[in-house]
């Protein structure tokens, strides 16, 4: 007889142990087998709430991006006018439950992963564009016109920060990352509209 109500708890489990794995190897080349391993349950019960192991690394991407959508939403809430807005959403793309070397090992794969699964790409346009959304918001009354451009190269900046780290060894550095990002955006508002 199945346990009620474990169900979450057991796909919560094997979303944490998918990115601590992609984070272990740096890669997809994970097993559903080792991630239910290290949930602590039978590949057979990953494969039944899951399907497969695309399904289990788009779950663990949501999570990611659940969490990191909920560090924005708090960082803007404590942001006061448009540029302290940029700064917030730029600090909170480097906090530190979203810049760490699982969930930067598990963005190097997400990228990878949309360029050939069409569900990974319709998700990572859903962060492309609500981070834009965010940027060009704040942008606009700052820079007028230039805000699209300006937005998509703070977002390329944000992603490529990701990247580099995703390639190096070491625990990312968030701050040195953050920093890069927002002189970019205080010389690009310097500039004017």
């Amino acid at each position: 007889m199945p346990k009620v109500g474990m169900e979450p708890i057991r796909k919560a489990a094997l979303v944490r142990a998918t990115i601590a794995e992609i984070g272990n190897t740096g890669s997809l080349d994970v097993t559903v087998s080792q991630i239910a391993k290290r949930a602590g349950m039978s590949s057979a019960l990953a494969h039944h709430y899951f399907g497969s192991k695309e399904q289990i690394f788009l779950a663990a991407m949501r999570h990611i991006l659940t969490l990191y959508g909920a560090e924005v939403r708090g960082a803007l809430a404590a942001a006061d006018g448009p540029r302290g807005r940029l700064i917030a959403v730029i600090r909170a793309s480097f906090s530190g439950g979203s810049f760490r070397r699982e969930a930067v090992s598990a963005w190097l794969n997400f990228y990878v992963m949309s360029q050939i699964k069409p569900e990974a790409m319709r998700l990572l346009l859903v962060y492309q564009a609500r981070l834009r959304s965010n940027l060009i918001h704040d942008l606009r009354p700052l820079v007028g016109d230039r805000a699209p451009m300006l937005a998509e190269g703070l977002g390329a900046m944000i992603d490529g920060a990701y990247l580099r780290e995703a390639l190096k060894s070491g625990t990312p550095d968030r701050i040195r990352a953050a920093e890069m990002v927002l002189d970019f955006l205080n010389t690009e508002l310097e500039r004017g509209a």
